[in-house]
């Protein structure tokens, strides 16, 4: 039965779903950070998907990469699947600004991150459940 890593729970918000994957806000105000997730149990790797899961991840993924790179008018999307501190499969999608404090180098550590006030987490729940609407299940 699928569950979702307890570091990935603690570090995210959940958004909602997709038809394969559960669709995560990573709690850093510093980033549009959203991580796809599919809903497979014991799945490392993307090539340990199905090739019509493997299609359909690519599918929600582009989705995904599209709507934030329009709602957050992006310099550059950040897509990665790391998997070196949480090995289930994941995959992170980071708007990029050349005006962000790491531009242009990678993300990850540098800095802590700053989680969402709660009126942030609120006005940019509104804003991803509205600009990602139907695909949302």
């Amino acid at each position: 039965m699928f569950a979702l890593h307890p570091q990935l729970k603690q570090d995210t918000i959940h958004i909602g779903e997709f038809e394969l994957c559960n669709v995560l806000l990573m709690n850093d105000v510093r980033y549009p950070w959203i991580i796809l997730v599919p809903k497979r149990e014991n799945k490392t790797e993307i090539y340990q998907l199905t090739e019509s899961e493997q299609q359909r991840l690519l599918n929600e993924s582009s989705f995904l990469s599209h709507v934030m790179s329009t709602l957050f008018s992006a310099d550059k999307m950040n897509i990665a699947a790391l998997g070196n501190m949480v090995e289930q499969l994941h995959i992170h999608h980071i708007a990029r600004f050349k005006t962000d404090v790491t531009w242009p180098k990678p993300v990850w550590g540098v800095g802590q991150a700053e989680p969402y006030s709660e009126i942030a987490k609120k006005a940019m729940m509104s804003q991803l459940t509205h600009a990602l609407g139907e695909y949302l299940i």
